[in-house]
């Protein structure tokens, strides 16, 4: 009872704040709302004018880009996203980083951001939701949702390309390995909530071939960690799906050179052994950029001249994190692998498939920046 009263009070808190629009500039509203996935359906365009918005929640997690309404067209998009705290009970909670506190994706409210060319949203209508299934992901920074321009992860694109059936929730960090992660108790607050029918991806590697203590390496703490992950998740009826580490961008003679030593390898024949999903984002990675070339990938990741962001006084030139359009087109891989093995296909939106041979043109992407800006690089490498 006491359940159903405090989302009952966090719907009408939400319903009552729609006086506050139209939304007619770039803007994050905030709802105080427990942990949980909820339904949320924005209402965008106008009577007066054309529009063109974007629309993201907590930490930059995109859920649509340039929506191009007519004037006078109203449209009314939905999508299941989910709010979580470090809380797990009375006397545990995730042991986030001191650089964590202030981020969107940890704090006790729901983050909309509404931007674009020309944003225009006329209605927000957040719905508690406890029956859909959720996609949790656990990794480092190249899966986590970045906070701030111009550093992207594939985690926050993935949302973009689902229906309002399913949710995101990731619980990835930059710097983190297979070990801490759990050490640091973020496994332990995605096992307090999963339910039957729910899926964890699970993509680490870039950080763990750093490990140096006793029992570290590949087919030893690495694959055991994992092993352990994915039985605590069958365990409670959800879905294990194991993600080989990206590439870093590291050319020789036009080719892509090998830097992550035996562990995507390790992932591979561990996902083999247990008979769970692998999705070989190594390898499609390792064609996307060769594709690009070494030039052109520099587009996909955070290589910028000084002075492109305000009070960056040196080029940025990082081969392992990338912009948005870079996670764009690696969460694009990473839906090309589930469709390849048919899974979670019902719970697309506008993906019918994708060829990292041929990534889509820089050209064609237009990301709208956040007001959120830092140049320092995230942790990992």
């Amino acid at each position: 009872m006491k359940t159903f009263l405090t989302f009952f009070a966090a719907l009408w808190t939400v319903c009552a704040l729609g006086g506050d629009f139209p939304v007619t500039e770039r803007k994050t509203l905030s709802y105080p709302l427990p942990d949980g996935n909820y339904m949320l359906t924005v209402t965008l365009g106008s009577k007066r004018r054309a529009a063109s918005t974007t629309v993201r929640c907590e930490s930059r997690r995109l859920l649509c880009e340039n929506v191009v309404t007519k004037k006078g067209q109203i449209t009314a998009l939905s999508f299941l996203v989910n709010k979580h705290s470090p809380v797990i009970s009375a006397t545990e909670r995730v042991k986030i980083k001191k650089r964590e506190e202030t981020k969107l994706n940890w704090d006790d409210v729901l983050s909309v951001e509404i931007t674009g060319d020309n944003p225009s949203v006329i209605d927000i209508r957040i719905v508690p939701d406890t029956v859909r299934p959720t996609i949790y992901l656990c990794g480092n920074s190249t899966v986590v949702d970045q906070d701030e321009e111009p550093w992207a992860s594939w985690g926050q694109m993935l949302p973009r390309f689902l229906n309002e059936n399913i949710a995101v929730a990731n619980y990835a960090e930059s710097g983190e390995t297979a070990s801490t992660f759990c050490s640091a108790l973020r496994f332990k607050r995605i096992l307090k909530d999963l339910r039957a029918g729910d899926w964890v991806f699970m993509e680490f590697g870039h950080n763990d071939q750093k490990q140096r203590f006793p029992g570290a390496g590949a087919y030893y703490n690495f694959t055991h960690t994992l092993k352990t992950m994915i039985d605590e998740v069958r365990q409670r009826g959800a879905t294990p799906v194991l993600v080989s580490p990206t590439q870093r961008r590291s050319f020789k003679d036009g080719r892509i050179q090998e830097t992550h030593a035996d562990y995507p390898e390790a992932m591979e024949v561990l996902a083999r052994r247990e008979g769970v999903t692998f999705i070989d984002l190594h390898a499609y990675t390792r064609t996307m950029f060769e594709a690009w070339g070494e030039e052109a990938s520099k587009r996909a990741f955070v290589h910028y001249p000084a002075n492109t962001y305000p009070g960056q006084t040196k080029a940025l030139a990082d081969n392992t994190h990338f912009n948005p359009y870079g996670a764009y087109e690696i969460c694009k891989c990473v839906l090309h692998g589930l469709r390849e093995q048919g899974l979670l296909t019902q719970y697309m939106r506008d993906f019918t498939d994708f060829d990292p041979a041929h990534p889509d043109p820089v050209e064609s992407f237009h990301w709208t920046e956040s007001d959120h800006i830092d140049i320092v690089k995230p942790d990992g490498n």
